[in-house]
């Protein structure tokens, strides 16, 4: 998710430097470069943006609302002229499954109509269509927190990287989370290039922070029968485990050390939560255990500017749409589309060269605290947020979370590297 995801989470954009626009009619001026001309995915008048999400299968808890808030966000927008106030957005939405060689059919299938995506869900998918994304000169926003992202030209990642996440979670347990670097430290994770982001955060924290790793446990997804994995954590003593893991995975292995009276503290990475969690059989479990290290904040906490926009824009453009962090990581998604999409109107060009050179010239966008603020343009000087938020369950929320720390950042995540991939 990713994956994937926390998530995450509006009023319109605040650029700086790069001819955006604030919340005021949800368009720039245009530019001074003139209409850019129809090319592929832009007749003129529409933008079509292709959406490549699991939207059936055990992964869709997370897809559905992510592509809801996708779509509430591109409604809000065109209620308020579109794009730059001229051009409407229209989605073109495919169910990937959470497949990657789906992911790379329905790819091909719509990429000949859309100028760009503004989604495409998971890590190892985002890796399957990577190459034709470079081959195309396409633009595609994953809905995947990992650090491989964030040197990618042809990627417009959002939020905090997962990696960044497990780093932020280590500092909180060895300080305000009761933990010390004596204890034993554990990690459960999935058994794919998302679990191995996971596990990349927790050993560079163990490095910064000097402690060892006691045991890893590898599952694949869909794994029926955790017992195996559970019983090696608690054979080993683990006091802490980190948890990598998408919700239907997670809630099982939850279920299996509920079962097995298996009480360490949990710290999970945000794609891992899904709120039917807080009003389960495992609600008590987790409320004792657990803290999910995501995004934002509460549904509804009007202390941070851009919550009160998303709720209002939700209950306008997603009647009948629960609360969710996810659908806030699908609308920050279209806030940050957006904000390469005014550029390249700003140029004057929105072919698919157009928007890369837009994209290589946009500056910071900020999402009104939803997740803090991104600095885009070239790659080598990207630099994505280094704070996470703290979750504990909590069933009289609105999706099921209650904010422990919001956006805190430390000193190890701030000096956290990122690398391209080749």
């Amino acid at each position: 998710m990713h994956r994937r995801i926390t998530l995450a989470l509006a009023a319109m954009l605040v650029i700086a430097g790069c001819g955006g626009a604030g919340d005021q009619g949800g368009g720039g001026s245009g530019g001074t470069a003139g209409a850019p001309p129809s090319t592929t995915g832009f007749d003129g008048t529409t933008i079509k943006l292709g959406v490549l999400s699991p939207l059936s299968g055990p992964v869709a808890v997370i897809g559905l609302p992510l592509t809801a808030g996708n779509k509430i966000w591109f409604d809000a927008l065109n209620q308020r002229g579109g794009v730059a106030g001229k051009y409407k957005v229209e989605l073109v939405q495919e169910d990937t499954q959470y497949k990657p060689d789906v992911t790379v059919q329905q790819y091909n299938k719509v990429k000949g109509n859309v100028v760009a995506f503004t989604q495409v869900l998971g890590t190892a998918p985002t890796l399957a269509v990577l190459p034709q994304l470079k081959t195309d000169k396409v633009l595609a926003a994953p809905a995947s927190l990992d650090a491989l992202w964030v040197r990618e030209a042809n990627l417009l990642p959002v939020g905090g990287p997962y990696q960044i996440q497990v780093i932020n979670a280590l500092d909180h347990y060895l300080t305000d989370g009761g933990g010390s670097k004596d204890a034993k430290i554990c990690n459960m994770i999935q058994d794919d290039v998302y679990g191995e982001a996971g596990l990349q955060g927790l050993q560079y924290a163990a490095q910064k922070y000097g402690f060892s790793i006691a045991n890893t446990q590898r599952y694949k997804t869909g794994t029926e029968n955790f017992t195996g994995q559970i019983q090696a954590l608690a054979g080993a003593g683990c006091q802490m485990v980190f948890l990598t893991a998408t919700p239907t995975d997670a809630g099982k292995i939850w279920g299996t050390a509920a079962q097995a009276k298996f009480t360490p503290r949990w710290y999970a990475q945000s794609p891992a939560y899904a709120s039917a969690m807080s009003k389960s059989a495992i609600t008590p479990y987790l409320q004792q255990t657990t803290l999910i290290v995501a995004e934002g904040t509460e549904w509804g906490d009007e202390k941070v500017p851009g919550m009160k926009d998303l709720v209002a824009r939700t209950a306008q453009f997603g009647p009948g749409q629960q609360p969710d962090y996810y659908l806030a990581f699908g609308y920050n998604q279209g806030r940050a589309m957006t904000a390469v999409l005014e550029k390249a109107v700003e140029l004057g060009n929105l072919s698919r060269d157009g928007i890369l050179n837009a994209m290589n010239q946009l500056g910071r966008v900020s999402f009104d605290g939803l997740t803090d603020d991104y600095q885009y343009g070239p790659v080598e000087s990207r630099n994505p947020p280094r704070s996470s938020t703290l979750f504990a369950v909590d069933p009289t929320k609105p999706f099921g979370l209650k904010t422990v720390k919001y956006n805190t950042t430390s000193d190890a995540a701030k000096a956290f590297e990122f690398q391209k991939t080749g």
